[in-house]
């Protein structure tokens, strides 16, 4: 166990979340997610009595993207929701297609699903989906990147300063890309 012994607890709530990339035969990208919360109790809400770890919630989405990160459709599901409510939300993130995941991708999905126009469940999974569809595009990206490098110029990698590993100044990016290192543009300065 990586984390130290934790003190004396007893468990109350459990959150799995399950995400898959797949590649369709059609050249575009399925980033599906699962997500379902459950107690080791049980309780009621308002319209369901949910039984010790049975679902509260129970949720699917499916993005479908291109290789630029492009969203063509995205489908949503609420199997388990603790008001009867819930499950209408799904619908609206179909509201998502035509969005590209890159900066700025949470404040529009916040645009587009937020508040009473979406589920807070469905959205908190929205940014762990377009880190699913980065990895999962990645080699198409990376083969469309090498076929442009060899008709137009090289631009800087976009994982470039994007996390500790890929800062500028870092042994990464100097082994993976030494053009853009910090201390190449320092000497070259």
């Amino acid at each position: 166990m990586p984390l130290s012994p934790p003190a004396a607890r007893q468990p109350l709530h459990r959150r799995l979340i399950d995400m898959h990339g797949y590649a369709r035969e059609d050249g575009l990208f399925d980033i599906e997610g699962h997500l379902v919360d459950t107690k080791p109790h049980g309780f009621e809400t308002l319209d369901r009595s949910v039984g010790p770890d049975e679902p509260l919630h129970g949720m699917w989405i499916r993005l479908t993207v291109d290789d630029e990160l492009l969203i063509h459709a995205c489908e949503a599901s609420t199997d388990f929701s603790p008001y009867a409510i819930c499950p209408a939300a799904a619908a609206n993130f179909g509201r998502l297609a035509g969005l590209r995941i890159g900066a700025g991708f949470n404040r529009a999905v916040q645009e587009r699903v937020g508040g009473t126009l979406g589920c807070t469940h469905l959205r908190e999974m929205m940014a762990q989906l377009a880190t699913v569809a980065f990895q999962t595009t990645y080699d198409a990206r990376q083969a469309r990147r090498r076929a442009e490098a060899k008709t137009s110029p090289a631009r800087r990698p976009a994982l470039v300063d994007t996390c500790l590993a890929y800062a500028e100044g870092s042994d990464v990016v100097a082994r993976h890309w030494p053009d853009y290192a910090a201390s190449r543009h320092r000497a070259a300065e």
